[in-house]
């Protein structure tokens, strides 16, 4: 057996043993995370580690890797930092690639690449290398995603630095989420990190136009210490329309003052929000359904009434950015994670004290409003982010730094969490990306996962399927 075969056969064979030891005699009620097959997109990507992160796999893509009507889109930028896309019909283990007339200008975990597609017409929308600069942006010919139009480079015609005709400024963070009625929506962040606000903007009819602002930079926060700060940006979990038409998003907050710190090793983050919208994103409702920001108008700020899902002071190592999805009832599921208090009350040095003692925490809204918070009791041992599925019974699923997955029943209301997959065979840095449009209809995640590798030296990025269930 090749060397590549063995190595696998041994990740197939550890994601059975995964399953198959995790609760002797009642496996069949439990939880399931069976790997089913792993794809390689490219044996040799772009790596270089910054803010603890690796370019090609970010908590904060929306999306890296999607589905839409029948085939699969994954993006990554080249070891020559070109930015690729490729595709594959949904099940199948052969991706085409096209290579798009961009490389990576900075060194820079921020600068990912995200997609969107829009069911409009079609096309495939790019966004990438951007952090506090102007967007780099790409929009394919009407039909690419449909099938209607060859899959080649030319499709994607030239670079904008504008979303279409639409500028944009200096901004992070580009998410594309598509509405109900099937109208792409793109969010991202003006301004920097402890004083900035999150904008929309909508494609329709072949055109793309600024919504507004909807978040504000301003207000007071008094820190435990006393001391005031007034500025701060609103960092996102995910924007997530429920079956519904229902926009949820949650939150948490960073201060733009760092002296609210009790030490100057942690982070300002504090505090998961939550708000919602019915009329796609124009308007935004507190838990309680009370109007507390308009898009263009009004905004969501620290001060706004009713928004604090879960407390939490700056002095915990909150994560920003992490995960949220909803279930089938439109209830929202969120995953935090910080340092609890009962190992210190004040995180001095974040990147030690969070892989060390920090811990995952489920959280989900109830029906009348008010939010249940859980431990998960296994430790994720790293700085990075999990990314949060359900399944078709809605169990959830937390895919934890380096591939790990752990699970809980939805018939426990969330508390036997449980190692189903232990990730090893993997060799994944950090976070990972999922695809979860196939979940309900297949039982199928997909995973993209880039491979540890150290310095400099590309590595290869890998697409795992799991079977969930």
């Amino acid at each position: 057996m090749s060397g590549r075969r063995a190595v696998r056969a041994a990740v197939l064979s550890l994601a059975l043993l995964a399953g198959s030891l995790a609760v002797p005699g009642t496996a069949m009620a439990q939880p399931q995370a069976r790997l089913v097959s792993d794809t390689l997109l490219d044996s040799s990507a772009l790596y270089f580690v910054s803010y603890d992160g690796v370019v090609n796999n970010n908590s904060f893509q929306q999306e890296a890797i999607l589905t839409h009507k029948g085939h699969q889109y994954a993006t990554w930028y080249t070891a020559s930092r070109h930015a690729v896309i490729a595709r594959r019909p949904v099940g199948g283990t052969r991706w085409e690639t096209v290579t798009l007339p961009h490389r990576l200008s900075v060194n820079d975990s921020h600068n990912v690449i995200s997609l969107g597609i829009s069911p409009q017409d079609d096309t495939v929308h790019v966004a990438l290398d951007t952090h506090n600069t102007r967007l780099h942006y790409l929009r394919s010919t009407p039909g690419l995603a449909g099938g209607t139009a060859p899959w080649q480079a030319a499709a994607f015609g030239s670079v904008r630095r504008t979303l279409g005709e639409v500028e944009l400024g200096a901004m992070t963070y580009p998410r594309f989420l598509v509405t109900p009625e099937g109208r792409l929506q793109f969010s991202y962040r003006t301004g920097g990190s402890g004083n900035g606000v999150n904008e929309l903007a909508e494609y329709s009819g072949g055109t793309w136009r600024k919504l507004g602002a909807w978040t504000s930079a301003t207000g007071s926060y008094t820190g435990p210490n006393g001391v005031v700060s007034g500025t701060r940006n609103m960092y996102l979990h995910g924007l997530t329309y429920d079956r519904n038409g229902r926009l949820h998003a949650a939150f948490t907050w960073r201060e733009g003052n760092a002296g609210v710190l009790c030490a100057r090793g942690g982070l300002t983050n504090h505090d998961t929000g939550y708000v919602y919208s019915d009329d796609r994103g124009r308007t935004w409702r507190n838990g309680a359904g009370a109007v507390v920001g308009t898009t263009g108008g009004t905004r969501v700020s620290v001060n706004s009434p009713g928004v604090v899902a879960d407390p939490l002071g700056p002095n915990h190592g909150l994560m920003n950015q992490e995960s949220q999805t909803v279930d089938a009832a439109g209830t929202p599921h969120v995953v935090i994670s910080y340092v609890p208090g009962r190992f210190t009350q004040c995180v001095t040095d974040y990147a030690r004290q969070r892989a060390q003692h920090g811990r995952a925490f489920h959280l989900v809204r109830g029906a009348d409003g008010g939010w249940t918070k859980r431990e998960v009791p296994i430790a994720p041992n790293h700085t990075q982010r999990s990314k949060i599925v359900l399944d078709r019974s809605e169990s959830a699923y937390l895919i934890m730094p380096g591939g790990r997955i752990v699970a809980a029943s939805k018939a426990s209301g969330w508390t036997d969490w449980r190692l189903v997959f232990d990730g090893a065979g993997l060799r994944a840095f950090g976070e990972v990306n999922v695809d979860a449009s196939r979940l309900a209809t297949q039982g199928i995640v997909s995973v993209q996962y880039q491979q540890t590798s150290s310095g400099s030296t590309p590595s290869p990025i890998r697409v795992a399927d799991f079977r969930l269930g």
